[in-house]
C-alpha cells in the first residue's frame, strides 16, 4: 500500500467527510497513480475512516441548515457519486418538513414584503426552484403568504 496516498487521504478526511468518488478525484488532482487507489480506499473503508453513508448524512444536514430543498440535495449527492439506495436511506433518517423549510427559506430571503408584479413573483418562484423545492412546496408557500399565484 502506498503510504503517501494513505496519509494524504487521511489528511483530507480529517478536515471533513468525503464520498469515495470525491476522495479519488482529489487524489487524482495531486498526480498520484490511480492504480494505487483501490487498496487505500479499501483500507479506509475497512477502518471506517471513509463512509458514503456518513458523508450523505453530513451533506444533508448542512444543506438543510442552509435552507435547501430535497431536489437540490439529491442532485448534489448524485454528483458526488452516491448510489440511489444510499441517498434514500439517508433521506429516511432525516425527518424534515420540506414545506416548512421552503417557507423558512422564503421568509428569510423576502421577509413579508408583498409581491407587486408578475416579474417579482417569477423571481421568487425561481429562487425557490433554484433552492431545490418542488412545485407543490412552492405553491403552498406562496399561498401561505396570502399572495395570489
Amino acid at each position: 500500500m502506498n503510504k503517501t496516498i494513505l496519509h494524504t487521504a487521511v489528511d483530507l478526511l480529517s478536515r471533513r467527510e468525503h464520498s469515495i468518488k470525491e476522495l479519488k478525484n482529489k487524489l487524482l488532482l495531486r498526480d498520484y497513480p490511480a492504480e494505487d487507489f483501490d487498496e487505500v480506499i479499501n483500507y479506509l473503508l475497512e477502518k471506517n475512516y471513509l463512509s458514503n453513508e456518513r458523508f450523505a448524512d453530513s451533506l444533508i444536514r448542512q444543506r438543510i441548515n442552509k435552507g435547501y430543498g430535497w431536489r437540490f440535495i439529491e442532485n448534489e449527492l448524485k454528483q458526488k457519486g452516491l448510489d440511489t439506495s444510499v441517498i434514500l436511506l439517508a433521506k429516511e433518517e432525516h425527518q424534515v418538513d420540506w414545506y416548512e423549510l421552503a417557507d423558512s427559506a422564503y421568509s428569510k430571503r423576502f421577509g413579508c414584503s408583498p409581491i407587486e408584479s408578475n416579474k417579482e413573483k417569477a423571481k421568487r418562484i425561481r429562487f425557490l426552484q433554484y433552492r431545490g423545492f418542488s412545485n407543490d412546496e412552492i405553491i403552498t408557500v406562496l399561498k401561505l403568504k396570502h399572495e395570489p399565484i
